[in-house]
């Protein structure tokens, strides 16, 4: 990262955006790590367990759009104050009033979705301050938030058992309050957005194919991030016999190498290309998913093999978002939006997925090669579209980033 990067935007702005990303994301996994121990008390299926950690996931994803359209008409900065207030609101129910039902479990997951609808308030906040050239780099940073879910895994499950599930919530508070104050203080708007959009331009945009394609792709790259990390604590315990702490020392290893890869899969687009990153990402996460999928009956050998998986969706959802900005500029807020809905879709769907085949098989085989065909069929897809896009807006002669 050279020094032309920090002098060509605003680093104050892309860290706030960094920070309230992280422990946004962090208050929407917090079901996940948290599962085993309220499915025990609640006395949930396996079925059930994994649409109470889905739906925080389903939820962020439609509220995406709703926040894009707020980020759009109103501001970053602004979208992303009101939602805060309304997380942290949430938390303190929850935490004061307590959960003691799967309907109570899920409408909290509902309202938690509210947290996962920040990526689209804190990738267009920074990607309006960076020239094309340093797209990658700039929404890598702001989108390695997704780190947040390493501390819910590394954490919760440990608070859990000191104190009580239900005062995990009244923990996350705390960190979340400080990015709030964090964001509030030193988050600024680029001076250079672009002009609020009809509503009609929002179907317009659905209209372009290429849009359909980038919510295809991120649905598989960003889907299998936060749908494995939904499910993993699940899977370990389930497949494996891990109590709940285990369990989420490994699912944080797993999202902490997704995260990690975030920012150096945007930096990694911008030297190589979006289009040959993420060929690369699919080919590899394709193969280690199915590699998963034989029961393997060792859980280190596991471990290993969805850390890889993670790195290389983690570098896919940099990628995407070295991309989406060169065809999308103008409407950045909304494809925003857009994008992350499909994202939180194909995690919803996954995460539920895994725990539905558990429940109807006896074991999560035929999911992981279910998710396993969806990379071989976006590799394919990718392949397909990768010389029209090099040829028309991803052209030297229209944009100086590397497709």
């Amino acid at each position: 990262m050279n020094k032309s990067f920090w002098k060509a935007g605003h680093p104050a702005t892309l860290f706030a955006a960094f920070l309230y990303f992280d422990f946004s994301f962090m208050v929407w996994y917090i079901l996940g790590p948290l599962a085993v121990q309220i499915a025990n008390d609640l006395h949930l299926s396996a079925q059930q367990r994994g649409l109470m950690v889905a739906t925080p996931i389903l939820a962020g994803a439609l509220l995406r759009f709703v926040m894009g359209i707020m980020v759009d008409r109103l501001s970053p900065k602004t979208a992303g104050i009101i939602g805060q207030l309304i997380v942290i609101a949430t938390l303190s129910v929850a935490w004061l009033v307590g959960i003691h039902s799967l309907e109570q479990a899920l409408l909290l997951g509902v309202f938690l979705g509210v947290a996962g609808s920040a990526f689209a308030v804190s990738l267009p906040l920074a990607s309006q301050w960076y020239p094309p050239e340093h797209q990658g780099t700039a929404m890598g940073i702001a989108g390695a938030g997704n780190s947040g879910t390493v501390f819910a895994a590394l954490l919760a499950p440990s608070l859990a058992i000191a104190f009580g599930w239900q005062n995990v919530f009244g923990f996350a508070i705390i960190p979340l309050s400080i990015a709030f104050i964090v964001f509030a203080l030193f988050a600024k708007n680029a001076p250079q957005r672009p002009a609020a959009k009809k509503m009609a331009d929002y179907a317009k945009v659905l209209g372009d194919k290429d849009a359909w394609w980038f919510m295809f792709f991120y649905s598989v790259t960003f889907g299998g991030f936060v749908g494995l990390a939904g499910a993993l604590p699940g899977y370990f315990h389930d497949q494996y016999g891990l109590d709940p702490k285990m369990a989420g020392y490994y699912t944080a290893a797993c999202v902490f190498a997704g995260s990690l890869m975030r920012p150096l899969g945007g930096a990694i687009a911008d030297r190589i290309g979006g289009i040959r990153t993420l060929l690369v990402v699919y080919t590899i996460a394709s193969v280690l998913i199915a590699m998963v999928g034989f029961n393997l009956p060792q859980a280190y050998v596991a471990l290993a093999l969805f850390v890889g998986a993670m790195l290389a969706l983690g570098s896919g959802n940099g990628a995407m978002f070295q991309l989406v900005p060169q065809r999308f500029r103008k409407e950045i807020g909304v494809m925003t939006g857009l994008i992350g809905m499909a994202g939180g879709i194909g995690g919803f769907l996954l995460a539920a997925g895994l725990g539905l085949v558990k429940q109807q098989t006896g074991n999560y085989q035929l999911g992981l090669w279910l998710f396993a065909s969806l990379g071989v069929l976006a590799w394919i897809g990718l392949g397909g579209v990768k010389t029209r896009w090099r040829t028309t807006w991803g052209s030297a002669a229209v944009t100086a980033a590397r497709i």
